[in-house]
């Protein structure tokens, strides 16, 4: 089947789709946009999470199918004009960025947080990222980053 759908604002096709695939093997492997990773195809690790429609979504976890004529946004176009989105800087500055496995999930959620969130507690934050797991850390870098996205969220 061929799929039609807009990733990171740019309309784009891929052919040859089966019905069964994952939209993340899509984005990955036919669309070439590698920041979404696979590592549980279970939708217990949030490291392949992306915004479908505007809704936070396990991209393992969602057909190719389901995802025609609709809009994904992945870790790749947070940034925009060559500029890290404020949350990837923040990443990037409180150390938060290890193995890089887990981290474009890590960062899309992050976004969504703070988009419905602009000042979440610690509590808030935990519940947010409960669906994404870390091997390399404690998660403290991981924390600070998302304190130090919502303080510069808050100031600009």
């Amino acid at each position: 089947m061929q799929l039609n759908l807009e990733v990171n604002g740019q309309v784009l096709q891929a052919d040859d789709v089966w019905a069964g695939e994952s939209l993340l093997y899509v984005l990955r492997e036919r669309l070439g946009c590698p920041g979404s990773k696979n590592a549980c195809e279970q939708g217990e690790c949030g490291s392949c999470s992306v915004y479908l429609d505007g809704t936070l979504v396990c991209s393992c976890l969602v057909l190719a199918a389901q995802a025609e004529g609709r809009a994904v946004v992945t870790v790749e176009g947070l940034a925009g004009a060559g500029l890290l989105h404020p949350v990837q800087e923040a990443f990037l500055a409180a150390g938060a960025v290890q193995c890089g496995f887990c981290t474009p999930g890590l960062i899309v959620a992050t976004h969504d947080l703070i988009a419905r969130n602009p000042a979440p507690s610690d509590p808030e934050i935990r519940e947010a990222l409960a669906g994404n797991l870390c091997r390399c850390t404690g998660y403290v870098k991981i924390l600070d980053a998302v304190r130090l996205a919502a303080e510069k969220a808050a100031t600009s």
